[in-house]
């Protein structure tokens, strides 16, 4: 299969990375960033651990390792319009806390806003760019208050 686009050729303004590092524990941290996307207009309907399922399932040793799935029912309720419905395929909007050292958390997120539009599950047009634009500000909202 060839990919119709070539991975090492993306910025990751092109698909909206963000990352920030807090100083703290890791549980901490996911009750902050939980609060912080809250306060932003999110909800987080479903949130799990990666690395206590693998480190259960596969002994695979993980750091911990923690997603919080947020969604702003208004812009996800556009972006599905958008798209033919195609846009669920990538909900919910995920965040992710990774710790990288005891005492420092990684917060890091992608626009699946951008990517779905990158990909071409989503249209290049203006609809479609206000949604991202939407979403891009309420999601550097959040990320400014961390």
């Amino acid at each position: 299969m060839t990919l119709p686009i070539d991975p090492s050729q993306i910025d990751p303004d092109d698909i909206g990375a963000t990352q920030t590092t807090l100083e703290m524990d890791h549980e901490a941290a996911i009750e902050h960033v939980r609060e912080v996307f809250t306060d932003a207009g999110f909800g987080v309907p479903v949130e799990f651990s990666p690395s206590e399922l693998l480190n259960e399932k596969v002994d695979a040793d993980r750091d911990p390792y923690y997603v919080l799935g947020a969604c702003n029912p208004a812009v996800a309720d556009r972006a599905l319009e958008a798209t033919d419905g195609k846009m669920g395929g990538l909900f919910p909007c995920n965040v992710v806390v990774r710790e990288e050292a005891p005492g420092r958390q990684l917060v890091y997120h992608v626009s699946i806003m951008r990517i779905a539009r990158l990909v071409g599950m989503a249209p290049d047009d203006d609809e479609m760019a206000d949604i991202i634009a939407d979403t891009g500000e309420i999601v550097d909202d959040a990320f400014e208050a961390l």
